[in-house]
């Protein structure tokens, strides 16, 4: 049977970096199931109930260009491994969005625990990890490189700067919190320079409006290996499906300054330190909570739409680090 290299590329690597795949599942490697625009159902917590090879055929809006979406997720006794392309399931880059590069194939191989664990303390997101990879291939990267740098060259007219700015900066800028949204399209998504997709909030995409009776969807896993909802839970207290409530709020008053180290104004969520946990939602300061005694993160209408933190440890196939073998499965890919 024929098929296409990018498949046969993830399952042997994943064949090379985990030992040999069982018989039934090498089989299963052979088909894949279409999720291009589609909403997913499946609530399970466990990476290995989505064990499969996943495609979709998808368009780049403003370069009128069709892309082939591609993902593997195989199950392993202790975690599985989800190996994408980086191409979502639903069409990107519409006119709305104004991405710094254009969208290219970055093929990655994550490892995601079968059965996580919360940490003693909660582990700070970093500009060094994506945060997350959703079940239709593209990353989680939450934290932006702009920060309130009024004294550098690149500032904009309210001292601003898009990128060099670390975790450390007193006054990080949100992605979703600003006009522009960096740029993002339609689904809150844009490029890195090196053409890699992702998102910094709610995919609109892989769950809806219109839940199940256990609420939304698993919509893909943090690099804790804890699941990530969609918008929608069973309220215990209730015994009825709603939207999660955000436990963060804006500070009240004004930012101090402005000057060159404080740009004054009102939180209004421009930044991501306009924001304070107050715990007066559904979710924890990670944005997560257990349902059923099931954890995982959920996405929110507000701050901070997807994540805030880690409850678990960040597994290090995450790390942005990981790219000899990324760059060479891309350069594969072209030669082939």
């Amino acid at each position: 049977m024929h098929f296409k290299p990018i498949y046969f590329l993830a399952t042997l690597i994943v064949i090379i970096t985990n030992g040999c795949l069982s018989s039934s599942q090498s089989d299963e490697q052979l088909n894949s199931t279409d999720i291009t625009d589609a909403v997913f159902t499946n609530t399970s917590i466990d990476c290995g109930d989505y064990a499969d090879q996943y495609s979709s055929i998808v368009r780049d809006e403003q370069n009128n260009l069709i892309f082939d979406g591609a993902v593997t997720v195989v199950q392993f006794s202790d975690n599985c491994t989800i190996s994408v392309n980086g191409i979502p399931n639903h069409d990107f880059n519409d006119e709305s969005a104004h991405f710094a590069t254009d969208v290219s194939i970055n093929s990655r191989i994550f490892t995601v625990e079968r059965n996580p664990l919360k940490a003693s303390q909660t582990e700070e997101l970093s500009q060094m990890y994506y945060d997350a990879v959703m079940l239709n291939g593209v990353v989680v990267d939450m934290l932006s490189a702009g920060c309130y740098k009024p004294n550098d060259a690149q500032a904009d007219e309210d001292g601003n700067v898009q990128i060099g700015c670390s975790t450390e900066a007193d006054w990080l800028l949100d992605p979703l919190g600003t006009e522009t949204k960096f740029g993002a399209d339609a689904h809150n998504a844009h490029t890195q320079p090196d053409g890699t997709y992702h998102y910094h909030g709610n995919p609109l995409a892989m769950f809806d409006d219109e839940p199940g009776d256990q609420g939304s969807p698993v919509i893909g896993f943090a690099a804790d290996g804890f699941p990530i909802y969609g918008s929608y839970f069973l309220d215990s207290e209730t015994n009825e499906v709603r939207k999660v409530v955000s436990g963060y709020e804006l500070k009240s008053g004004s930012r101090p300054g402005p000057d060159s180290f404080d740009p004054g104004g009102s939180y209004d969520g421009t930044y991501i330190q306009d924001y304070e946990f107050t715990g007066n939602g559904d979710l924890d300061a990670c944005n997560g909570m257990a349902v059923n005694g099931n954890y995982g993160y959920y996405v929110t209408d507000s701050y901070p739409w997807l994540m805030a933190c880690f409850s678990g440890t960040a597994n290090e196939s995450f790390s942005k680090g990981q790219g000899k073998m990324k760059e060479n499965v891309t350069l594969w890919m072209h030669e082939h």
